[in-house]
């Protein structure tokens, strides 16, 4: 197999997406660094944990077989930016959308006291939702289906691994659904687990299409709306007192 040679690991290909996921795991390494060394003592900020670097990191050894899981290197030339970044960003955005309604809207219209716990401060939001959204893709996505499917691949290399991917599509889709539904009244635990679920797949099918990078989008495209814009919203317009 071409794609698992020793050439093509160390093609231009590789080497690109290697430096495009050292500089995420950058990102990811400032923020931590920014909560240990300046906001552990603060009660109101919540820190990028250790245990967060290390997931990212693990995500290096990965990131040269995307070829031989069946997905695109993360600067793959065969697709353009509009589905690498902007068409995901744009759907995470209209999912923030929805969020915003249900939860802010609809079960929430009254003005804050404080920020909420699923908001920080700006500008840490920035760091923090950034490295955040990259630890989700990392787990959800880059480490089950690029291990599964890469061992899939040396397993039976002559057998298409389409079926293996629309089932860990699915699986990995109910993964954070499951874990973030919670208690609450029906209506919005269906909401919940429904859009979560969507979410999710149509990122499994972005990663399929696109890369990691898209999927990545996907997230961002969210976590900019529901966690940095409406942070900085509710954060300039608390209720009097609490400034």
């Amino acid at each position: 197999m071409v794609f698992f040679e020793t050439e093509y690991l160390k093609s231009k290909q590789v080497k690109e997406s290697l430096k495009i996921y050292a500089l995420i795991f950058l990102v990811c390494l400032i923020t931590w660094l920014c909560g240990i060394l300046f906001l552990k003592n603060s009660s109101e900020y919540r820190i990028f944990g250790f245990s967060g670097i290390l997931l990212v990191l693990a995500g290096f050894v990965l990131v040269p077989f995307q070829k031989l899981a069946g997905f695109p290197d993360l600067l793959d030339k065969k697709h353009p930016i509009r589905k690498r970044f902007s068409e995901p960003f744009a759907i995470g955005f209209l999912f923030a959308i929805a969020d915003i309604v249900v939860y802010i809207l609809i079960l929430h219209p009254e003005a804050y006291s404080s920020l909420p716990p699923f908001l920080q401060p700006f500008p840490y939001s920035l760091l923090l939702y950034f490295s955040g959204a990259v630890y989700c893709e990392v787990l959800y996505r880059l480490l089950p289906l690029t291990l599964i499917l890469s061992v899939v691949t040396l397993l039976n290399p002559k057998k298409v691994n389409n079926r293996y991917f629309w089932i860990l599509a699915i699986v990995t889709s109910l993964w954070e659904p499951l874990e973030q539904t919670g208690n609450a009244i029906l209506w919005v635990m269906v909401y919940s687990f429904t859009s979560g679920f969507l979410f999710n797949f149509i990122q499994a099918i972005y990663y399929r299409k696109a890369g990691f990078l898209s999927s990545l989008s996907v997230r961002l495209g969210h976590y900019f709306l529901w966690h940095i814009l409406l942070g900085i919203y509710i954060q300039m317009n608390l209720a009097p007192g609490n400034n």
